[in-house]
């Protein structure tokens, strides 16, 4: 049986890959939905990139509950399997902390979010995102096109895909 974290974490890796494949810009980051292929078939995936050379990414998925995975880029450092870590998201007047986990196979922090939870309000917000910890540093995200974005995984939540594998 397959975990929705474990498809999650599939599909945010080819993403990874793909998003590497382009030019670094931050220019070029604003939030998309697209859909995603991982080993369980393919996964609706709302993503942005960020931070100083484009290389970190936020990634929402929904299976039956939203994932957020935070990929830290060039700056994570080789991180220690089974660490969490208080991560502070700021946009405007509003912050959100939130403990991620590490997915040690992929050097991505994740959170398992409700479908009504304020960081999810934060990140469809308008202007800019920025993420912090203090062992981690901050990267900053542009919120441009993410209301509609995370709308479109959200209302996918529970739905299952047809390709999806148990």
């Amino acid at each position: 049986m397959q975990s929705a974290l474990a498809k999650f974490i599939m599909a945010s890796s080819v993403l990874a890959a793909l998003q590497a494949a382009q030019p670094a810009f931050a220019a070029s980051c604003n939030w998309s939905a697209k859909m995603e292929e991982d080993e369980g078939g393919s996964v609706l995936t709302a993503s942005v990139c960020g931070g100083p050379k484009a290389d970190a990414h936020l990634m929402l998925v929904c299976f039956d509950k939203p994932v957020l995975s935070y990929d830290l880029g060039g700056a994570g450092q080789q991180l220690e399997p089974g660490i969490s870590a208080s991560f502070t998201f700021k946009g405007g007047d509003k912050s959100v902390t939130k403990k991620l986990d590490l997915e040690a196979m992929y050097n991505y922090f994740t959170a398992e979010l409700s479908k009504d939870d304020p960081l999810l309000g934060l990140l469809r917000g308008k202007g800019d995102v920025t993420v912090t910890a203090d062992k981690y540093g901050e990267n900053s995200f542009p919120l441009t096109g993410s209301s509609a974005a995370i709308g479109k995984v959200l209302a996918q939540c529970g739905k299952g895909s047809a390709g999806e594998a148990d």
